[in-house]
């Protein structure tokens, strides 16, 4: 099975890298820049869960459409630059060849169905904390590093999710190949959107936000107002699964933020529309009251509005 990774950065640079590590077929479709880099130095993967240096097969975009196409392509951009990158992964993508975002939210999906065809477009998620260190390597930051994928509704079942499963055991990644894709993303983005609206509104760690008067009701109000929007999706989460995301977002001391945090005090871009505006958009069409991620969202669009300004 010939595998594209779109980029080499954190995830990824990780999960593809990890699998080329195990001798799977991997290319990463990379800008000139990365890839001189990869050639001098290898992609190089430093994480409590093993230290890697690799040689891996690196191609440019402008020569994409010189190569057969692939089986799979697997998507790790951030949300925001989901165009650019259905542009360069096109040449890609051959009447047979399936794609795997493994995107934050679930708002990408609609591009790429009308791009390359709902049959083609896989589900996907993992969980993982990585970036780029000054020198280009990986740091995977924290044990968890897991994908999961799956059939969603009106896939084509072609069995390439079945061989990347395989070769993901053969790399020891853990993996699910999941019966529900869709309530696993599902339980995954009312987490995730409740992390990122209550750690970047507060610009602070659970641990920070729980210490404070009120706090702790505050996230798990949070919590609460993504539920009620993954119900109304038709996709209520697991009794099991809600305590153990409500254990995380109010857990006394905890140092965890979103990502999305990170970005924001870096003064980089973010994923707000994608995850924030994404969850108080479908809250609106089902006519739910969800104060506390509006206020989220709110900030969230004052911080991008200044920072386009300059």
């Amino acid at each position: 099975m010939r595998v594209l990774v779109l980029g080499a950065g954190g995830t990824g640079g990780y999960f593809g890298g990890r699998l080329a590590q195990a001798g799977a077929d991997v290319t990463f479709l990379v800008r000139p820049a990365r890839a001189a880099r990869l050639r001098e130095r290898g992609l190089r993967i430093r994480s409590p869960l093993g230290d890697a240096d690799l040689v891996v097969a690196t191609v440019p975009a402008d020569a994409l459409a010189m190569l057969p196409p692939f089986d799979l392509v697997v998507l790790s951009c951030k949300a925001y630059d989901l165009d650019s990158a259905m542009d360069a992964i096109a040449p890609a993508v051959g009447a047979d060849t399936c794609l795997l975002p493994i995107l934050n939210g679930l708002l990408h999906y609609d591009a790429l169905d009308a791009r390359f065809g709902r049959a083609r477009v896989l589900g996907g998620l993992c969980f993982i904390s990585a970036t780029l260190g000054a020198d280009g390597e990986i740091l995977h930051m924290g044990r968890p590093a897991s994908i999961t994928f799956g059939l969603r509704e009106g896939n084509a079942d072609t069995g390439v999710l079945p061989r990347l499963a395989a070769a993901c055991a053969g790399a020891g990644v853990e993996h699910l190949l999941a019966p529900d894709i869709a309530g696993a993303q599902w339980i995954k983005f009312s987490f995730l959107a409740a992390l990122a609206a209550g750690t970047c509104l507060m610009r602070g760690s659970v641990g920070d936000i729980v210490a404070a008067e009120g706090g702790e009701a505050f996230m798990a109000g949070l919590h609460e107002e993504c539920l009620a929007v993954a119900a109304a999706e038709g996709r209520p989460v697991p009794d099991g699964q809600v305590q153990a995301a409500r254990a995380q977002l109010t857990r006394a001391g905890s140092t965890v933020t979103a990502s999305m945090l990170r970005d924001l005090q870096a003064g980089a871009r973010v994923e707000a529309l994608q995850i924030v505006g994404d969850m108080v958009h479908r809250a609106h069409a089902a006519s739910l009251q969800v104060p506390r991620l509006e206020a989220a969202w709110a900030h969230l669009q004052v911080y991008e509005a200044a920072r386009a300004a300059g």
